[in-house]
């Protein structure tokens, strides 16, 4: 998509600026580890832990939440091969990449876009898990940038597919109950 590779030499200068607190070792690690949890690990725990301690009824969360997750997928996938942006460390060689990239493509932010539709989700049923989530999310999406991995607009627009993701979810939920 010719509209994302051109961004690309615009939002540079962004990437650059938050990449510099990637050189920051306790920044990079801390930031390292939560882009890891992010790639699903915290969402499995969480998903599993729902029915453990909201009991059975919990179980219509974690099935929205499922089902989400799999059209997220099916849509971030389809938009990564179908873009093919180039991440930013492949884009300039001043941005230092400290974790792997999980697939090879930037557009748009799977981390981000899974994050959020799956706390939105979550809210819908429990909005205590506010306090955790929410600092979470913002927190993966931060590391995503800084980590050299992708640009601003990837994580904008990932968080924005997951946004539609799960009001649409929620709203057809609303409609046929």
């Amino acid at each position: 998509m010719k509209v994302l590779h051109d961004l690309n030499k615009h939002e540079i200068p962004l990437c650059l600026l938050f990449n510099r607190a990637n050189q920051c070792r306790p920044v990079s690690l801390f930031l390292s580890a939560i882009s890891r949890l992010g790639n699903g690990v915290f969402w499995y725990v969480l998903i599993v832990m729902l029915p453990v301690i909201h009991g059975v009824e919990a179980m219509n969360a974690v099935v929205h939440m499922l089902a989400a997750g799999l059209l997220g997928l099916a849509v971030y996938k389809w938009l990564k091969v179908t873009t093919r942006r180039v991440r930013p460390y492949n884009y300039h060689e001043n941005i230092f990449r400290s974790v792997p990239a999980l697939d090879q493509f930037s557009f748009p932010s799977g981390h981000i876009q899974h994050a959020t539709s799956f706390s939105l989700v979550l809210l819908y049923y429990y909005p205590e898990w506010a306090l955790l989530v929410l600092p979470f999310t913002a927190l993966v999406a931060l590391s995503r940038v800084v980590l050299g991995l992708h640009y601003p607009s990837d994580v904008v627009i990932g968080a924005a597919i997951g946004l539609v993701i799960s009001q649409v979810s929620i709203s057809l939920l609303q409609y046929f109950e």
